[in-house]
């Protein structure tokens, strides 16, 4: 180990043996002696160590972490460290109403605060649930002190009647079940809750397996550790070599800056596209990278993204989950396929153990490739996000790896017109609207039909809810079309297999195009140039914006919260990775800055 850091160097002894302050340094001590900490602990040479903890009662995929956290203090004091565990403002997908999406912004700015106000030297991040994983990257990048993010790891296999059933992927495939009346409400819950049998985060390849590969893939794991799932003993073994290694780190100074840099979210891009990774991860990967002063954009995934094939055979894109993902050789595996057909971008990118991501994964066969797929044999050529433009959004995105046989042959594959289709619009503002009105013949819907959902974004829901997927009418289901086209303004959950065009911005309450749509304009969608077009002359499409105008604009509901409010104010679109505003200009400021004393 190449240590740069003398003990005196430590952060933390500005609070707890600071010579020039020593009144200060009594107060401050005097304190955190107050439940049993000793001075050798606090202000000698060792350095403290914050456990950002994610797990909750409010959170159950994150909850393990409450025990892990054991493995982690072990850790962490073995190589010398002392621990403070943090809470951190918690997010669950499944819990928070309006949308979990809200929390990340708030977490975010909690753990800047926590991570810059107080005596930390560095920081095991403990990641797991779709947000949490963006929020705490996004922090500790705000703040650049060594930080080392841990998984909770997914849940085990959920099965019914002997079949694989993933979590969220299930909630898709049984609401379509209920339509179709081939099952009853009892048995919609049975079907659901079987897939969730253990402690853990979505054992589908959903936003949070998708995160958490991606952490990994940027260097900030511990080779290996993104897969495994979260009741295994290997979890606890990776919890303590965790927290030993961010020890070490904090003596070697190495930061998040000098990971997470241009290289490693090139390699993260194309390793998305390689596991078909969740449509979330543009919005998350481009605020992480914003943090760090680089710029990550929409075009970016696609340039980088889409040529790369489809290995991961996890549902919703494929057949298999989590503990099959683990077993087959997770991330590692993956990884090393990529190497060996020059895929990855850049080898040589630094990760958290010192070592570069090419030489964590080099050798690391994949030992079930039914699973993880080698490259002469991918489930899809071409995986990555097609990024969308038009007359209808500016930016938006549509995940390849997801288009089904049965949707492409029947939308896709006209000879006269390959990889486009045409359709007419049937709008619905809001999930409420979509619940209470897609199964009534009066809308007429039809196998052309395009659905699309607005007033679901940042500022409209508010949030950007996780509700763009809508499945055809059940009349439409009974005929045998399980999908029809889907364009929105919000987001979509990673473990859906709906081929949506979504993220769309500028959202219809911010006054984009959206909001102008009418129920049967004529829309074209063509993939070959990556546009949506509304087919109605420039002189209505005028027209129906002053309207708009006159009309005061896209309605949204109030605001019910304080937070609701501000973060309207401050949040910007999905396009841009939904930063706060200018919370971007405060990058390593835990150099830059000392916080003044409280008293």
């Amino acid at each position: 180990m190449t240590q740069k850091k003398k003990p005196s160097d430590l952060r933390s002894r500005q609070w707890f043996n600071n010579p020039e302050e020593s009144e200060l340094t009594a107060m401050y001590l005097e304190r955190y002696m107050n439940y049993g900490l000793t001075r050798e602990e606090l202000g000698m040479k060792k350095p403290i160590i914050a456990i950002a903890q994610t797990g909750s009662d409010l959170s159950p995929c994150n909850r393990h972490h409450l025990e892990l956290s054991k493995r982690l203090r072990d850790g962490i004091i073995s190589a010398g460290g002392t621990v403070m565990e943090i809470p951190v403002h918690p997010i669950q997908e499944t819990g928070k109403r309006p949308t979990a999406t809200l929390d990340r912004n708030l977490a975010y700015l909690s753990l800047v605060e926590s991570l810059f106000g107080y005596p930390i030297d560095g920081v095991v991040l403990n990641i797991g649930c779709d947000k949490t994983t963006p929020a705490l990257l996004m922090a500790a990048a705000t703040v650049n002190i060594p930080a080392i993010a841990f998984s909770v790891g997914p849940m085990l296999n959920g099965w019914f009647n002997g079949k694989r059933t993933g979590s969220g992927t299930i909630v898709w495939t049984a609401r379509e079940m209920l339509a179709r009346g081939e099952i009853d409400e009892s048995e919609l819950i049975d079907l659901i809750a079987s897939s969730a049998p253990s402690t853990g985060f979505c054992n589908t390849m959903g936003t949070a397996s998708t995160m958490n590969s991606l952490a990994e893939a940027l260097g900030m794991q511990l080779p290996g550790s993104a897969a495994i799932p979260a009741p295994y003993r290997e979890r606890g073994q990776m919890a303590y070599a965790t927290g030993k290694r961010i020890v070490d780190m904090v003596w070697q100074d190495l930061k998040p800056s000098d990971i997470m840099t241009r290289k490693s979210f090139e390699n993260a891009i194309a390793v998305n596209s390689a596991i078909g990774g969740s449509t979330n991860a543009p919005i998350h990967l481009n605020a992480i990278a914003a943090h760090l002063g680089l710029e990550l954009n929409n075009q970016d995934w696609q340039d980088i993204g889409y040529d790369i094939p489809l290995l991961v055979n996890l549902q919703p894109a494929g057949e298999y989950l989590g503990e099959d993902y683990h077993h087959a050789g997770g991330v590692p595996a993956v990884i090393n396929e990529m190497m060996a057909h020059d895929l990855l971008p850049h080898p040589d990118a630094a990760t958290v153990n010192g070592a570069s991501i090419g030489e964590n994964c080099a050798n690391t066969k994949i030992t079930n490739t039914d699973v993880i797929r080698p490259l002469d044999n991918p489930l899809q050529q071409k995986a990555g996000f097609i990024h969308m433009t038009g007359n209808v959004f500016d930016s938006a995105i549509m995940k390849s790896s997801v288009i089904s046989a049965d949707f492409r042959a029947r939308y896709l594959e006209n000879p006269d017109d390959p990889n486009a289709l045409q359709g007419t619009a049937i709008v619905f503002d809001g999930p409420e609207h979509f619940h209470h009105s897609i199964d009534d013949p009066a809308l007429n819907i039809t196998e052309n039909s395009i659905l699309f959902m607005r007033g679901t974004g940042p500022l409209g829901y508010p949030g950007a809810a996780e509700v763009v997927n809508m499945r055809p009418p059940n009349y439409l289901l009974k005929a045998g079309i399980d999908a029809l086209p889907c364009i929105g303004d919000g987001r979509q959950s990673g473990t859906s297999g709906s081929p949506s065009i979504l993220n769309a911005s500028p959202e219809a309450a911010a006054g984009g195009p959206l909001a102008i749509i009418q129920n049967g304009d004529p829309i074209r969608i063509d993939l070959n140039t990556g546009e949506v077009l509304l087919q109605i002359p420039d002189t209505e499409i005028e027209a129906r914006f002053e309207k708009l105008v006159r009309d005061g604009g896209y309605p949204i509901p109030d605001s019910q919260t304080p937070w609701q409010q501000y973060f309207r104010a401050l949040s910007g679109p999905l396009s841009d990775g939904m930063l706060l505003q200018d919370a971007q200009n405060y990058q390593n400021i835990a150099a830059k800055f000392t916080p003044r004393h409280n008293h």
